[in-house]
């Protein structure tokens, strides 16, 4: 992917959203569905003392027409009384200028912009617009489809209007293939954000990856050993009779006894460890091994391709590139790595290959 334009100088999260319990945990229903509802989960939710902010879908954006699709400004003024109640800063969804506005008048403090809304670069831009001049933070979920540069796209429109309390949200991309959840995490797609942006905060949106109550917990866990800086994880009064999302949310107890049994990890600079120090150095020792090794092979590709030009051979070898395949699978399962791995390792290889050939024969 194109390197990023310019770096993000966005502000700490603890600044704009500390944390009363760690890990950060942002929760509340997937919709507003009624006043009592809002006002009773919210209760809930307080009562067990590792919420820092509530969030709630008050306009919602549904595949087909007729489900519901949220109660709107109606419901703005039952969050309003969720904050007088109990103090919660309130975050809800918007993906229209004027959803904007009637978030700004009614006092919502964190906006979010949805997956759906993230896709599109020219609503991103009127949204970001339309955000000129205000103090106000913004998180961004990620698009549904698995594009870094567009996630990077939305978090700079937002930045290059002056919105300096940023943070990107992790809840998954729809693939063709379905596995085990709702949204594949695809780890590595955060990952890389995170390593571009190392100042950026992250958020994990377990709910949405894992589609369902039992995964909630293996998802958490792992956002939390990537070094993530939260959670927003969906809690409904009755999850089982929730308008939207029902198979994903939990209960305010529920979500307090998921809380409590994560392990919080802590980092290097936090837990100073001489023996991991020692192991890292052997890890740069056999990366650079692994370079010159990679190194020495091109040049011996490059050798080939000058042959196969000269005795006007093809560039692909199917035959030899299976046996190639079928050789170097069976020595590296056979020594603990795995298939996958090897076979996107292999696959990589042979493409550069065959772009340094190209390059030779015309």
């Amino acid at each position: 992917m194109e390197a990023p334009a310019k770096q993000l100088h966005v502000q700490p999260i603890e600044k704009w959203l500390p944390a009363v319990h760690k890990p950060l945990v942002i929760s509340g229903p997937c919709s507003a569905e009624s006043r009592e509802q809002v006002l009773n989960t919210a209760a809930r939710l307080h009562a067990t003392g590792v919420v820092s902010a509530f969030r709630s879908g008050v306009w919602k954006p549904r595949t087909r027409p007729g489900a519901f699709e949220g109660h709107g400004e109606t419901a703005l003024q039952w969050l309003k009384e969720v904050h007088e109640l109990y103090g919660f800063p309130l975050t809800v969804e918007v993906a229209t200028p004027k959803h904007v506005e009637a978030c700004l008048k009614a006092g919502i403090h964190i906006l979010w912009i949805g997956a759906r809304t993230s896709v599109n670069p020219f609503s991103i831009q009127e949204l970001a617009e339309s955000l000129k001049g205000v103090d106000i933070p913004v998180m961004v979920k990620n698009p549904l489809n698995p594009d870094l540069a567009l996630w990077i796209g939305v978090i700079e429109r937002f930045y290059m209007n002056g919105i300096t309390k940023l943070a990107a949200i992790h809840r998954g991309f729809n693939t063709y293939e379905k596995n085990r959840y709702r949204n594949e995490p695809l780890w590595n797609i955060p990952i890389d954000l995170k390593s571009n942006f190392p100042e950026l905060p992250l958020i994990c949106d377990p709910s949405h990856i894992a589609g369902k109550r039992s995964l909630l917990q293996e998802v958490a866990q792992q956002a939390l050993l990537l070094d993530m800086n939260g959670l927003m994880i969906e809690a409904h009064c009755r999850p089982e009779k929730a308008l939207t999302d029902v198979a994903q949310q939990l209960t305010p107890e529920d979500l307090s006894l998921l809380v409590t049994r994560l392990k919080i990890p802590t980092t290097a600079e936090e837990n100073p460890c001489k023996e991991l120090e020692i192991l890292r150095k052997r890890i740069d020792e056999f990366d650079l091994q692994l370079i010159n090794t990679l190194s020495k092979r091109m040049q011996v590709v490059n050798e080939i391709a000058h042959l196969k030009n000269d005795c006007k051979m093809t560039i692909l070898q199917v035959k030899r590139w299976n046996q190639v395949i079928e050789t170097r699978m069976h020595e590296g399962i056979e020594k603990g790595l795995s298939e996958k791995f090897l076979k996107d390792f292999l696959d990589l290889i042979h493409k550069e290959s065959i772009e340094l050939q190209s390059k030779i024969i015309k």
